[in-house]
């Protein structure tokens, strides 16, 4: 019997071109930045484009020891890593209460949260650091937490709602007729057949966090506590700028990222087609 080949239509040429485009679109700039980082200043300059002629990993010492790139990313694993632990839990238990749960201010808690979305966190910077310095939290590790778990609750609490509704009702109900606690229902029953929400959430939130630097660069100011996009503005100076380690830097600081997007990779498309589906 002959096989069914699937019929090439132009359709299906436009995208698959469109597709290729995108991918050289996003994709030639991490490669540039990975090249330039194993340059000199002088090659980078002649010939920015080009394979380095001779491979410098000098680069990647000179900038993990004089950015102190190491306690910069101990910094930043241990405010992320608090974060979305705070951020999945607080998050998950906010909406399993909206969209689970009957009580009257439920629509009304959903919209409070979700005008945390709409304000710019520039419209708080002032208020917040008046305030935390009264409290000594600032140049403190927890005086930046705070904020990166108030502005990550919101979009965590949105998209988590959207996938407890999704949950069958006589799935509840059958195991509330088994005598199953509330508490019972969301860690065995909710939490699992959401765990693609939380891994699309928890990605957002540490990459967002991760690359953040208004709020760390104005909260902190000891070398010691500042986190790795912080750490990154040492490398350029008001009037010298050293390229050639700067780019090391940056490939350093974006590895976790990488990292994390191709471990979860499947997760997070799994997480999103289920959130379109929904929406």
């Amino acid at each position: 019997m002959k096989k069914n080949k699937a019929k090439v239509t132009p359709g299906m040429v436009i995208i698959y071109v469109f597709l290729c485009v995108m991918a050289v679109i996003y994709l030639a700039p991490l490669i540039w930045v990975f090249l330039v980082s194993f340059k000199t200043n002088v090659e980078i300059f002649n010939n920015p484009f080009g394979t380095p002629e001779v491979i410098q990993l000098g680069n990647y010492i000179v900038a993990w020891t004089a950015g102190k790139l190491g306690s910069a990313t101990l910094n930043s694993a241990i405010v992320c890593g608090i974060t979305l632990v705070l951020t999945m839990v607080i998050g998950s238990m906010a909406a399993f209460a909206i969209g689970r749960l009957r009580w009257k201010l439920a629509n009304a808690a959903l919209v409070y949260f979700l005008l945390g979305m709409m304000i710019p966190v520039h419209c708080v910077l002032i208020p917040l650091f008046t305030r935390f310095a009264k409290m000594n939290l600032s140049n403190s590790l927890v005086g930046i937490i705070i904020p990166y778990l108030t502005f990550s609750l919101p979009v965590t609490i949105y998209i988590m709602v959207g996938f407890f509704k999704s949950v069958p009702d006589e799935l509840l109900e059958s195991a509330c007729i088994d005598g199953c606690s509330i508490y019972q229902m969301f860690r065995k029953i909710c939490l699992p057949l959401s765990r693609t929400g939380l891994f699309v959430t928890g990605l957002m939130t540490f990459v967002a966090n991760w690359n953040e630097l208004l709020l760390a660069m104005v909260f902190i100011s000891d070398d010691n506590k500042k986190t790795l996009p912080v750490s990154l503005s040492k490398f350029v100076g008001p009037y010298n700028t050293n390229y050639s380690q700067m780019f090391a830097a940056i490939v350093i600081a974006i590895l976790p990222t990488i990292i994390v997007y191709c471990a979860f990779s499947n997760q997070i498309v799994d997480g999103l087609t289920a959130g379109a589906v929904k929406g």
